[in-house]
C-alpha cells in the first residue's frame, strides 16, 4: 500500500513537471526570444514526449496505447498546421469536440472505450482479452463502462469549453492559465475515472459470486 501511495504521489509529481512546469518555463522565457506560435508548439514536447515514455514503459500496445498515440498523432498534425499560435489553440478546442463527438458515438453504438480500456488493464494483469471482454458485456457490469463512458463526454466539453472561455477573455496571454487550470481539472477528472474504473469490481465480484451461489 505504500510503495503505491509512492508510485501515485511520484506520477503526480512527473505530471506536474512535464504538463505543467516545463511548458510554462518554455512558454514565459521563449516566446520573446521565438515568438508566441513557435514557443507554445515548442512547450508541448515535454508533454508528449512524457507520454510516449509512459506508453512504452507500461507496454500498453492495445486498444488504450493505440488511443493515446493516435490522438498524439493528431494533436501535434493539428498544431503544426495552425499556422499561429491563437489558431492553434482554437483547433485544440474544435478537436477536443471531435473527440467528445467520437466517445458519444462509442456510447449510442454501445461500445464504450471505457469497456476497452479495462479489459486492456484485466490483459496486464493476466486475464485473456476474449473472456475480459465478455464479462464486461454482462448487463450489470456493462452499464458501469457507459457511466465511464459519459463521464469522458462530459470531462471533453468541459475542457473545451474552460479553453475557449479563457481564450475569449485572455487572448494567446492566457496560455499560462489555460495551462494550470487544465492541469487541475484533468486531475479532477482523471481521479473521479479512476474510482469508477476501481468501483467496477464491485459488480464484477457480484457475477462471480452469483456464479458460484455465493450470497452477497
Amino acid at each position: 500500500m505504500a510503495k503505491r501511495q509512492r508510485t501515485g504521489k511520484k506520477l503526480i509529481l512527473l505530471d506536474l513537471l512535464f504538463y505543467a512546469i516545463f511548458p510554462l518555463f518554455i512558454w514565459n522565457f521563449g516566446r520573446e526570444l521565438l515568438g508566441d506560435y513557435a514557443a507554445m508548439l515548442i512547450s508541448t514536447i515535454p508533454g508528449i514526449a512524457y507520454t510516449i515514455y509512459r506508453y512504452l514503459l507500461e507496454k500498453q500496445f492495445n486498444i488504450a496505447g493505440l488511443f493515446i498515440i493516435g490522438t498524439l498523432a493528431l494533436g501535434t498534425t493539428v498544431n503544426l498546421l495552425s499556422g499561429s499560435a491563437e489558431q492553434m489553440l482554437w483547433n485544440g478546442v474544435y478537436l477536443g469536440l471531435f473527440y467528445v463527438v467520437v466517445h458519444f458515438v462509442a456510447l449510442i453504438f454501445k461500445r464504450p472505450f471505457a469497456l476497452y480500456f479495462a479489459v486492456d488493464f484485466a490483459y496486464l494483469q493476466g486475464y485473456a482479452r476474449k473472456d475480459s471482454t465478455t464479462l464486461f458485456f454482462q448487463k450489470g457490469i456493462f452499464k458501469w463502462f457507459q457511466f465511464i463512458q459519459v463521464i469522458f463526454i462530459i470531462r471533453g466539453l468541459f475542457m473545451a469549453g474552460l479553453q475557449a472561455f479563457l481564450l475569449q477573455k485572455y487572448g494567446v496571454d492566457g496560455y499560462n492559465e489555460m495551462l494550470i487550470y487544465r492541469q487541475i481539472a484533468g486531475w479532477f477528472f482523471g481521479i473521479l475515472i479512476m474510482g469508477m474504473f476501481f468501483y467496477t469490481k464491485v459488480p464484477v465480484q457480484s457475477f462471480f459470486d452469483k456464479q458460484r451461489n455465493i450470497p452477497t
